[in-house]
């Protein structure tokens, strides 16, 4: 196990009822500016839990982050935040908005360009305004964890930026929020945490067996919980263990000591940024690809993976890989994501644009070796295909 060091500054208050607890976190002079994206918090009854917690406050709206916020709209929320002089962000909503809000935190008072935050890889934040988030949509762990991914809409540049000083003050983690998701969004919400917990765990032996079976854990259950997710929406139990999953994936544990992969998030953040897909599709057609493309360096990983999540024992290592490649492939597909770029319209002429965009942005040594080179990932896009 490689030497680390862990923080993680975010207070959690999981279960029923627990948007009530805003109320002890957040001051009673506090001026809090809420975030949210398309408005379904003010048909499904939790925004007006939110204002029920924060009364006594002084509180303004921003809505409309978009999935995969945009730097464009974002940077009008500093501007509302930096006029209104709010000394607290409330995000309610599911990863996105958590992302977005980061950003407003820490560019209500950052005194340079806000681009410049993402440009640095957030490197210059000082100082944020104090985050609370209402976790809505179980997926991208944002709620226990300093980065944030933001688009800028105009060149089409989807980066990230990380800071301690964004880290969520506390985060509120009611499983029945996510009652009222669309399929799709409880689709991509298991298949993101699922891709979180891959990237840390399908790499090389490093004897660091705990770190291996919280990860295996958290497979199992996303795996069984998963597909019951989409057949009862209403089931409190199986809500709460994907929420609690989703965010255990990517709040820093998994990482402790162990390297980590990344190559298909990489890729795949170029391609939401540049043709729209959800961040979630983008894993689901990258994860096998990459797997495929780099099987030899990952097959010690591959082959636990495949026995202790899969219970694949029969046949050889190369017949055993691919299997667990393709039980993968499956269960992305049983929640609704497919895995090739041909399901989403993409071609072969896509590929010249995606690898511009990895070099613009100094991303040419990928993966848990730093190995993945722009010609390997013209490879991994063509078995993308």
């Amino acid at each position: 196990m490689n030497n680390f060091s862990y923080y993680n500054a975010t207070k959690i208050h999981f279960g029923k009822d627990q948007i009530a607890r805003i109320n002890e976190e957040i001051p009673h002079d506090a001026r809090v500016l809420i975030t949210y994206g398309g408005g379904s918090i003010k048909t499904n009854g939790v925004f007006e839990q939110v204002v029920a917690a924060l009364n006594g406050r002084t509180i303004f709206e921003f809505g409309g982050i978009e999935p995969n916020p945009h730097l464009e709209t974002l940077s009008k929320a500093v501007d509302l935040a930096r006029n209104k002089q709010v000394t607290h962000v409330l995000a309610v909503g599911g990863g996105s908005v958590i992302d977005g809000s980061k950003f407003i935190a820490a560019g209500a008072l950052y005194p340079n360009d806000l681009w410049e935050i993402i440009e640095t890889n957030g490197k210059y934040i000082t100082q944020a305004l104090p985050l609370g988030c209402v976790l809505t949509l179980a997926a991208t762990g944002s709620e226990m964890n300093k980065g944030a991914s933001i688009t800028r809409a105009e060149t089409k540049d989807k980066l990230f930026f990380g800071s301690v000083h964004v880290f969520p003050k506390f985060s509120i983690l009611d499983p029945t929020t996510t009652y009222s998701l669309p399929v799709r969004q409880v689709g991509n919400g298991v298949i993101d945490a699922f891709a979180h917990v891959v990237e840390q765990y399908i790499t090389y032996p490093i004897n660091a067996p705990i770190q291996d079976r919280i990860a295996e854990g958290l497979l199992i259950t996303l795996i069984e919980e998963g597909p019951k997710a989409l057949q009862n929406p209403l089931d409190y139990d199986v809500r709460a263990n994907l929420m609690l999953a989703a965010t255990i994936a990517l709040n820093g544990t998994l990482a402790m000591g162990v390297p980590t992969d990344w190559a298909s998030h990489m890729i795949g953040l170029e391609l939401t940024g540049l043709y729209g897909l959800d961040h979630a599709q983008t894993l689901a057609i990258l994860i096998p690809a990459v797997w495929y493309f780099k099987k030899e360096q990952k097959k010690a990983k591959l082959l636990q993976y495949g026995e202790r999540v899969w219970g694949l024992v029969d046949g050889n290592d190369e017949d055993r890989a691919v299997a667990a490649i393709e039980k993968t492939r499956s269960f992305f597909i049983q929640m609704g994501l497919p895995t090739k770029l041909c399901d989403y319209g993409l071609d072969h002429s896509v590929i010249p644009t995606i690898l511009a965009k990895l070099e613009q942005h100094g991303l040419t040594k990928l993966g848990e070796y730093k190995d993945i080179t722009p010609a390997d990932v013209k490879n991994i896009l063509e078995l993308a295909l």
